[in-house]
């Protein structure tokens, strides 16, 4: 690995980090089209790239979603009887959808990443926020129902799903957007486990990956990404109870369609302005 490669991924942890804090987010969004680059330029094969940059992403999701919630726990912002029961049901069907995961082309997972991606960038400019304060929806099964789609698209595109998860508990279940953003760190916890766990044991034995991999997992980038981010998602935290974030929204919406542009073009084979080569 180049040092270019180090410096490229010292900083995308470090972005990905502070909107993990601020946003409740995984940072999966920024870090799975960078790291995609960097096994490119790496000479990994272009359908492990994908695989191995879902599941490392996985994996640094664990402890930036742990310091973040913890931070927010100390504000008293997590609701961990919603975070724990939404959360065990996101890891058993990430878990599932990792093992598909692994099955498919890493075209069309590049494709299924990028509309994903630009869908939920189109929804967080569009959606507006209940002008009325409710009570949270305190419903086990509603829980239930809306943590199935969030672990599915966890395990199918390595994304912590966050960017589904903080739409969905304001909109959906009426939390405010402090709890959201903090219920939904605790949650990826789990969704990140269930799914970093299919990725590895889906991965073993594979031929061609790099060095230093365990299955879908690439241990000198998680080491990276994870030195900045979980520092930086503790900033992130601190500056989501002191600052409207709507403005630090729209940089990240920018980001979506940015490196979602840059996944569908690549799985379409038609990069364009979206091919950074590094």
């Amino acid at each position: 690995m180049a040092i270019v490669h180090i410096i490229i991924l010292l900083a995308t942890g470090t972005v990905s980090g502070f909107f993990g804090g601020l946003l409740g987010v995984g940072g999966g969004v920024i870090m799975t089209p960078v790291q995609d680059m960097v096994y490119t330029a790496m000479g990994v094969a272009e359908d492990i790239t994908i695989k191995l940059a879902f599941g490392t992403s996985l994996l640094v999701v664990l402890p930036t979603a742990i310091s973040g919630a913890w931070r927010h726990h100390r504000k008293g912002a997590v609701w961990w009887k919603a975070a724990i029961i939404m959360g065990v049901c996101t890891a058993i069907v990430a878990f599932g959808a990792a093992t598909l995961a692994t099955n498919l082309s890493g075209a069309g997972l590049k494709i299924a990443f990028g509309i994903i991606i630009l869908t939920t960038g189109i929804r967080m400019l569009t959606a507006k926020l209940p002008e009325v304060e409710q009570e949270p929806r305190d419903n086990p099964w509603l829980w239930v129902a809306w943590a199935i789609p969030v672990g599915f698209v966890t395990g199918i595109t390595g994304l912590g799903g966050g960017i589904l998860l903080v739409p969905i508990l304001v909109l959906a279940l009426r939390f405010k957007i402090h709890s959201a953003v903090a219920t939904s760190l605790a949650i990826m916890i789990f969704s990140s486990i269930g799914g970093v766990i299919g990725y590895i044991m889906n991965g073993l034995g594979i031929p061609d990956l790099p060095a230093y991999s365990i299955g879908y997992v690439h241990l000198p980038t998680w080491l990276m990404l994870s030195a900045t981010s979980i520092g930086m998602v503790q900033v992130g935290a601190i500056t989501a109870h002191r600052l409207p974030a709507k403005k630090i929204e729209y940089i990240f919406v920018a980001l979506m369609f940015l490196m979602g542009l840059r996944m569908l073009g690549a799985g379409l084979g038609m990069l364009g302005i979206f091919d950074w080569p590094i």
